[in-house]
């Protein structure tokens, strides 16, 4: 079996981080933007993941259950957060929550 050359695991990786950092620029929504967040984490484990198989180290595969761990605390106080805008401000518009003061 032929194995994936590093190129294209890197130019995969990198594209799902610029998709996700797009995302996180151009849109408004905090729901939306917290799933380009989690596209960018992800191009992140897999760059981490494509570097280990290539020096055949097990490196890769932990920094990517960090990244997953990571990942998941950062979804739960999101999450929590996104509830609590959306109960005082009635939108998910980032806009509306940046004009928040107190």
């Amino acid at each position: 079996m032929d194995d994936v050359p590093i190129e294209s695991g890197l130019v995969l990786a990198s594209i799902l981080f610029i998709l996700g950092m797009i995302g996180v620029l151009t849109r408004r929504n905090i729901i939306f933007m917290l799933i380009s967040v989690e596209i960018m984490l992800n191009a992140a484990g897999l760059a981490f993941i494509v570097a280990g198989a290539k020096w055949a180290q097990a490196d890769g595969q932990v920094m990517f259950i960090f990244i997953l761990t990571m990942a998941a605390a950062e979804v739960s106080v999101g999450l929590a957060l996104i509830l609590q805008i959306y109960h005082q401000l009635k939108t998910l518009d980032s806009d509306a929550a940046s004009k928040m003061n107190g």
